[in-house]
């Protein structure tokens, strides 16, 4: 699956991350009524992905260096690991 990932990508505009109750949530800007049963949080981990993601195109390689920079992982757990995150982004819809 790997290459599947070859290609830029970018999370969607309007998505922003706020702390709600003590969890980090992703959530819609500016949508009145916005279905609250589909709360996406974000783990220590993915907070720290997205933060360092943000607003710039990004390919799986820059997924696996903001982990290996930050944890003691190897690079082929980091890997899989990224490439897991990055189904899940796109099975919600966050990235284009």
């Amino acid at each position: 699956m790997y290459f599947l990932y070859l290609c830029n990508m970018k999370f969607r505009e309007g998505y922003k991350v706020r702390e709600i109750a003590g969890e980090h949530v992703v959530i819609m800007q500016g949508r009145l009524g916005a279905d609250m049963t589909r709360v996406i949080a974000l783990n220590e981990t993915s907070l720290l992905l997205w933060n360092s993601l943000q607003q710039k195109e990004f390919e799986i390689e820059d997924v696996v260096s903001v982990l290996t920079e930050n944890y003691d992982v190897d690079p082929q757990v980091a890997l899989k690991d990224a490439t897991a995150w990055v189904e899940k982004l796109k099975e919600c819809k966050l990235v284009e």
